[in-house]
Order: structure tokens, then C-alpha cells, then sequence
């Protein structure tokens, strides 16, 4: 075979293998305009070579990030070094509809790349090759992963009745909050309170219904919560609460309004009307307390108090009432 055909060939396989090779291959010169656009390129654009060529890449897909793209790109220029980016740091670079069955909940492709300097025979870089790789599948596994950790991660610190913190995620909260506050020396309060005759709910109406009780004194708790609170199932029938950034007046006006409302408040079930009302017990932070267990006792212990004198009311903890 003469050389001049061999040559041929091999230009003709390269050509073949440039249009056919499953990742997009994009050389831009100096001005960002395109030079050569393979076929991977026009079958997710819809645009021919003959349509992109000499063209501002920015102009051809205005939704390139161009700021971001030239932070990538010049280095490739300037220091003749490769550069790579992947989709975690930028989903895409050129955005194409995504249409892989597998990954057919994503709506774009997800895409890394590879910047490669191209140089002249003399050393000089006028031209980069920007390879992209679909790695959509990659992505959404990932992403599908980390959907599903987290909603684990969820569903191991929510109590499943009342979609409130369970009690060993809230005693973590109150436990950083007591770090936070000793480190700080500032003002927060813990806030715990029960139903009042639970049993006779139960008696009554079945677990069933004492279920329906719990539901109905959470929904509420959640209207008065602000954004920083955090409130949880402590156990049972008994809630608790933490009121960051809080001192005993702003928990008591909280208990209040709290109290007031579940006592104003009436449940449906089974065709009967059931009425509630809540004891509730406030403590403050005190730097006198040594461990983080020591606050909730004191709270525990008004919560008591509200108890033995009345119910349906609020009682802030006294140090005499552990006396």
C-alpha cells in the first residue's frame, strides 16, 4: 500500500473515531470561538459544525457560566497545563437535555471535563480541547444516595407519631445548646410538659385515640415554635422543648400562649369531642448547673410543681424546690 493511501487511512479512521467517540470534543482558540465542534457535540446541541464554527462559544450557549469558564480555561492558556473540572463543583458546562432511560429523572446531562492545551510548532498555546464526559448516571446515583442517607439520617432523629425530634435527638440539641452556654454564659431555657390525665384518654378512647391526643398537642406545639426552638417527644405524653436565646419571661410568655391554646383547642374522634389541657414545666440556664442532665432535672422537677398544684398551669424552677 503507498504511503500516501496509508495516510489517508489513517486520517479517515481518525475522522471516524473523532465523530463517533462517545464524549464531546470542543477546540476554542484564543477569542473563545470554535474551531472544531465532533459528533458527539452536534447530536446533543443540534448544531452542526458548519453552525458553530468561528462562533463566540458565549454567544452559541449563553447559559455557560462564562466568568466561571474563562477561570478555568485561561490557566490552560497561560501555564500550558491540563485543568479538570467535575459536576459536583459545576453540574455542566454545556447545558444539553439529558436522555438516558436509566437516569431519566435528571433533566440535564451532568458533566466533567478536561481542558488540554494545544500548542503550535512553536511551543505556543493558541488553541484548547475541551473534552466532556456524561457522567449522568454517575450523578444521579450519587445524588439518589445521598437522598436516601439523609432521609435515613431524618427519620433516625423523628419520633414517627409526631414528626417531632425524638428524645435522643432532642437531648443531643439541649446537650450542644448546654456546651454553647457554658462556653457563653448566655440565657436559655428547656420547657417540658405532659398531658394532663393522659390515662383516663387512653381509658376512653383507646390508644388509638390517646395516639390521635399526641398528634393534636404536637400540631400545635410546631405553630408556636420559632426557627431556632427545638422541640421534641421526650416520651409518652410528655414533650419538651428548647428555647434558645430565651430567659424565663420570654419561656413563660411561650408556656402561656402554648397552654392557653391546647386548652382552647378540641379533638374530634370516633364522633366525640375531647378536651385537653397540659402542665408545663420551665428552668433556665444556671451556671450552677454542672452537667447537662442537672437542667432537665430542674425543669423535670417545675414540671412537677405545675403538677401537684393544680395541672394546666406553668411553673418556672426555683432552686428551693429541690430543697
Amino acid at each position: 500500500m503507498p504511503a500516501s493511501d496509508f495516510d489517508m487511512n489513517e486520517i479517515h479512521w481518525l475522522m471516524d473515531m473523532f465523530n463517533t467517540v462517545d464524549v464531546g470534543l470542543v477546540v476554542l482558540d484564543r477569542d473563545y470561538r470554535v474551531c472544531v465542534w465532533n459528533g458527539f457535540m452536534e447530536n446533543h446541541s443540534g448544531l452542526l459544525p458548519s453552525a458553530v464554527k468561528d462562533k463566540d462559544v458565549f454567544d452559541l450557549f449563553p447559559s455557560i457560566d462564562e466568568s466561571w469558564f474563562r477561570g478555568k480555561a485561561e490557566p490552560v492558556f497561560v501555564l500550558k497545563n491540563r485543568s479538570f473540572t467535575i459536576w459536583e463543583q459545576q453540574p455542566y458546562i454545556f447545558k444539553f437535555k439529558n436522555y438516558r432511560p436509566i437516569t431519566g429523572k435528571a433533566e440535564y446531562m451532568y458533566q466533567n471535563a478536561t481542558f488540554i492545551p494545544l500548542t503550535t510548532l512553536t511551543g505556543e498555546v493558541g488553541h484548547i480541547c475541551v473534552i466532556l464526559y456524561d457522567v449522568t448516571d454517575e450523578a444521579m446515583n450519587k445524588l439518589e444516595l445521598e437522598k436516601a442517607n439523609k432521609t435515613l439520617e431524618e427519620m433516625s432523629r423523628t419520633d414517627a407519631l409526631t414528626k417531632l425530634s425524638n428524645r435522643g435527638y432532642w437531648e443531643e440539641c439541649s446537650r450542644t445548646e448546654f456546651k454553647r452556654l457554658k462556653r457563653n454564659h448566655g440565657t436559655s431555657c428547656l420547657l417540658m410538659f405532659d398531658i394532663d390525665f393522659f390515662k383516663k384518654i387512653n381509658d376512653a378512647y383507646g390508644h388509638s385515640g390517646g395516639d390521635e391526643a399526641i398528634r393534636h398537642i404536637s400540631d400545635l406545639l410546631k405553630k408556636t415554635l420559632r426557627e431556632t426552638d427545638v422541640a421534641g417527644r421526650y416520651g409518652g405524653e410528655e414533650f419538651a422543648v428548647t428555647l434558645v436565646d430565651t430567659d424565663a419571661d420570654g419561656a413563660l410568655i411561650f408556656a402561656e400562649r402554648l397552654r392557653s391554646m391546647i386548652e382552647n383547642s378540641v379533638i374530634y374522634y370516633d364522633n366525640k369531642e375531647i378536651k385537653l389541657t397540659v402542665s408545663l414545666g420551665i428552668a433556665c440556664y444556671d451556671d450552677a448547673f454542672e452537667k447537662h442532665e442537672q437542667w432537665i432535672e430542674a425543669t423535670d422537677t417545675a414540671l412537677y410543681q405545675s403538677k401537684e398544684t393544680g395541672r394546666n398551669k406553668v411553673t418556672v424552677y426555683d432552686p428551693s424546690m429541690s430543697q
